[in-house]
């Protein structure tokens, strides 16, 4: 390479040209900024070498951030990893600044969960940045959360029924044991043939590592014997399998035959996880011990599921007026 005889402050491969800063490489021009600082900065995003960028922080960091975690909330970072990387592609770790978390937390402000989750994952992946010495902090601390309003959705009876009535043969007793047991779906999905016995179904939940025994009743049984009822091949070991394969059944599969069921049934604003809900909330109402179905450790987690429809009852407060005035009162 020629060493320059004129605008020597200039990083290889930029250029000065009718009043803007341009990047030249393999005879291909891209303006860069009319000023030196903002072109620095957009120079520093074209040139810097891709081990170095925020596609490789992320890729290397993916392993220690998933490590112990259940195989929902591996998916659900999954979403979030490949996201970030389209996302801040051009950015390298030293680059991202406050501004430009705050920028992904409002681009996805419609869908407040997701945005939370995006910059919870962020925030972790820069966390192994700081620790690593590749920045010196953590750009996601203090960019505020956004508020998640609470899901309120109660699938009535009604519309229960109504799903039912429209689904697959195969999603029934998926529905069914979603319901008695009030399982997560990931959790019904992966019921085995030998968790199922005399007593119950025995659960190892995937979130929370609980076991759970949830107790035989007639109607569990139902929807057990119309599981197994299904074409299934004899390899396959879980309760829900593939008619071929014999393998799990994904999640994928199964939202998208409650989605159809849904769509026939013309019943609107519910997932899935309106199963659990609606389970939670039956058994509490029902007297029974909504926590313990649920497998949470506390009321205040079996509480977010539950869905609170009934109508407060509440005594009105007595006051003594004076005896003529009682005296009035009594006289109508």
């Amino acid at each position: 390479m020629r060493p320059r005889k004129k605008n020597r402050n200039l990083p290889p491969c930029v250029y000065l040209k009718h009043g803007a800063y341009w990047f030249v490489k393999k005879g291909k021009w891209t303006r860069l900024a009319a000023d030196l600082p903002c072109a620095l900065r957009e120079y520093a995003k074209l040139a810097a070498p891709p081990e170095s960028g925020m596609i490789a922080l992320i890729d290397k960091t993916w392993p220690h951030i998933i490590k112990g975690l259940a195989p929902s909330t591996v998916e659900q970072y999954r979403l979030a990893a490949n996201r970030l990387k389209d996302i801040l592609a051009e950015f390298t770790p030293e680059q991202l600044r406050p501004r430009d978390v705050a920028a992904i937390r409002d681009h996805f402000r419609e869908t407040p969960n997701q945005a939370n989750r995006f910059i919870s994952y962020l925030r972790n992946v820069m966390n192994y940045a700081v620790d690593w010495q590749i920045v010196e902090s953590n750009p996601c601390v203090g960019v505020r959360r956004m508020s998640e309003k609470k899901r309120d959705r109660y699938l009535t009876d009604e519309e229960y029924r109504a799903i039912y009535t429209q689904a697959s043969e195969n999603m029934k007793p998926i529905m069914d044991i979603c319901y008695f047991t009030g399982q997560r779906i990931s959790d019904v999905l992966a019921i085995k043939m030998s968790d199922i016995d005399d007593e119950g179904i025995h659960f190892k939940q995937g979130k929370t590592g609980t076991r759970l025994l949830v107790k035989m009743t007639p109607e569990l049984k139902v929807a057990i014997d119309d599981a197994k009822a299904l074409p299934r091949p004899t390899r396959g070991t879980t309760l829900f399998c593939t008619k071929r394969g014999g393998n799990q059944y994904s999640y994928a599969t199964v939202k998208s035959m409650y989605r159809s069921a849904v769509s026939k049934a013309e019943v609107e604003r519910t997932t899935l996880h309106d199963l659990r809900a609606k389970s939670l909330t039956d058994a509490k109402k029902q007297g029974k011990n909504a926590q313990a179905l649920g497998g949470h450790s506390t009321e205040a987690m079996t509480n977010r599921y539950i869905r609170n429809r009934s109508t407060i009852v509440a005594d009105a407060p007595s006051f003594r007026h004076p005896v003529d005035k009682l005296d009035k009162m009594a006289s109508k």
